[in-house]
């Protein structure tokens, strides 16, 4: 992914309006983030726990989407697995993010939802830049670019969900 400003960043967004996309909080570190290790870039709002955003290329720009997700604990014991990078996570480690979805369908209440790792760093999962902890990533008999492909086609169908 190549590296976004906070400018493209706020103007990505395809599920909430402008004003809403100007008064989210947009991470600091932006140039300390491994852009040559991501297809997205996923954060959390520390000012609100039940959001999350994320923003990925998509047709030579940026899109961006904003994500909600429930603030209920699960046991530690219970274990789920990211749709996207297909990471197990003990507890809270994946979370059911919906989005709502772009134009009359959202303004109507309707949403998109998906299993995603609760810290948003799918990319770095797959790539074995940050480990999960073990047992959670399956070995796998498809090279990591073919495993960052099925990821990327994850993403983007959901995206064509949200977008139709």
């Amino acid at each position: 992914m190549k590296p976004l400003t906070e400018q493209d960043i706020r103007g990505s967004f395809v599920n909430c309006s402008k004003g809403e996309a100007k008064r989210l909080f947009v991470p600091h570190d932006l140039a300390d983030r491994p852009w040559e290790h991501l297809d997205f870039l996923g954060w959390r709002d520390p000012g609100a726990p039940d959001r999350s955003y994320l923003v990925t290329e998509r047709s030579g720009g940026p899109v961006g989407v904003t994500l909600r997700f429930p603030s209920q604990q699960r046991g530690f014991m219970h274990r789920s697995m990211c749709s996207l990078c297909l990471t197990t996570h003990p507890g809270n480690g994946v979370c059911l993010m919906t989005a709502r979805k772009v134009g009359p369908a959202g303004r109507e209440g309707n949403s998109v939802g998906v299993y995603i790792c609760a810290d948003l760093a799918c990319s770095l999962y797959v790539r074995g830049k940050k480990l999960p902890g073990p047992g959670a990533r399956f070995e796998e008999s498809l090279t990591v670019e073919e495993q960052v492909a099925r990821m990327n086609g994850h993403v983007s169908a959901f995206l064509d969900r949200l977008l139709s």
